[in-house]
């Protein structure tokens, strides 16, 4: 009991931390920490906002987590109102539905064990060998065995479709350039005045929803080696080129990933993929090519688990996978281009 209780104080402790660290400058508009220059990392602790929709609202954090059926099944998940999402909060009838998908209990080399499986030792809130079992947001509690997602509740216990218990580790590369008339020039949006930046999006096979090109960092990976990776293989097909081909895109994007860059975000994800035992936690980190000349030179071709790439426009009106939405936003902030037409809902200055 008193194992329980600590573990409870620790996640609270965790939360309260990374919460206190975020400044709020409105409901629409949330300030983040000062870079330690002007274009170079920083990060962003988890904020309940961050995980909501795209309203922002407190109420709604930790949604995705919670839809059903769950991603690529007819599962649906225990329900699980707003006010008893925290773990602090009693429920003692709460009995969430158990589901791992079949094609990681089949054992992948990405994949964990089942937790039942007495060779299987896991280190939760270490690195454990290559495997990654810290959070980005600090400890997290572990019951009967099992991680407890830091967020909250989901109404699912298991791992769904991912393969670690506790944080599976993503890299969501954001590669930004200002959108140009035919002249060269930078367009100005009309009604904020501001230029607008463009982002290279791809549409996810698996649900046919747009998002920034992004996947799983692989055990001892550094997160830079995930994030040139993953761009290649999603937004230029990568996999598919010949030993010429691959050797000219990656001196391109050498260049642009070599370039001053921000850390937009680092943290939990509300993904529709977690559960009670496993959840995504991310580095969205932004490349900004000034002046066009790298991407202008790469042929934007969709690859691997992407349907479709492009370049898009950057505003409040976009629909975007996961928290992709609020990392998007915090690129424009940071960047100074438009983003509403609402100039009570634009951010000016941080």
């Amino acid at each position: 009991m008193a194992r329980r209780l600590l573990g409870r104080a620790l996640a609270a402790v965790s939360l309260s931390v990374a919460l206190a660290s975020v400044t709020v400058k409105s409901p629409g508009c949330r300030r983040i920490p000062a870079f330690r220059n002007s274009f170079s990392s920083c990060w962003f602790h988890l904020n309940t906002n961050v995980m909501s929709g795209s309203n922002g609202s407190k109420e709604n954090s930790h949604n995705k987590a919670r839809t059903s059926p769950y991603p690529g099944s007819k599962v649906e998940r225990s329900q699980v109102p707003n006010e008893k999402v925290g773990w602090l909060v009693e429920w003692q009838d709460y009995n969430p539905v158990e589901y791992t998908a079949v094609s990681v209990l089949a054992g992948p080399r990405w994949a964990d064990p089942q937790i039942s499986e007495s060779n299987f030792s896991p280190k939760f809130n270490e690195k454990d060998g290559h495997v990654e079992r810290k959070s980005k947001n600090g400890l997290y509690e572990i019951e009967n065995g099992r991680p407890r997602n830091p967020a909250g509740r989901t109404g699912l216990v298991g791992r769904g479709l991912l393969g670690r218990w506790g944080p599976n580790h993503a890299a969501d590369p954001i590669i930004t350039r200002w959108k140009k008339d035919s002249s060269g020039n930078k367009i100005m949006h009309p009604v904020s005045g501001k230029h607008i930046l463009q982002f290279v999006a791809i549409k996810r096979k698996d649900c046919g929803e747009w998002a920034i090109p992004g996947g799983m960092v692989d055990p001892g990976e550094k997160i830079s080696a995930t994030l040139k990776r993953e761009f290649g293989e999603e937004a230029l097909n990568s996999l598919q080129k010949t030993s010429a081909e691959k050797r000219e895109i990656e001196e391109k994007l050498h260049k642009l990933f070599s370039q001053d860059h921000l850390l937009i975000y680092k943290g939990y994800v509300d993904d529709p993929r977690n559960t009670d035992n496993a959840w995504m936690e991310t580095e969205a980190v932004n490349y900004h090519d000034e002046t066009g000349e790298i991407m202008d030179n790469l042929t934007l071709e969709a690859g691997d688990d992407a349907g479709k790439v492009k370049w898009v426009d950057i505003s409040d009106k976009l629909k975007l996978y996961a928290s992709h939405f609020q990392f998007i936003k915090l690129v424009a902030e940071k960047r100074d281009a438009h983003w509403s037409e609402d100039s009570e809902a634009d951010c000016h200055g941080l």
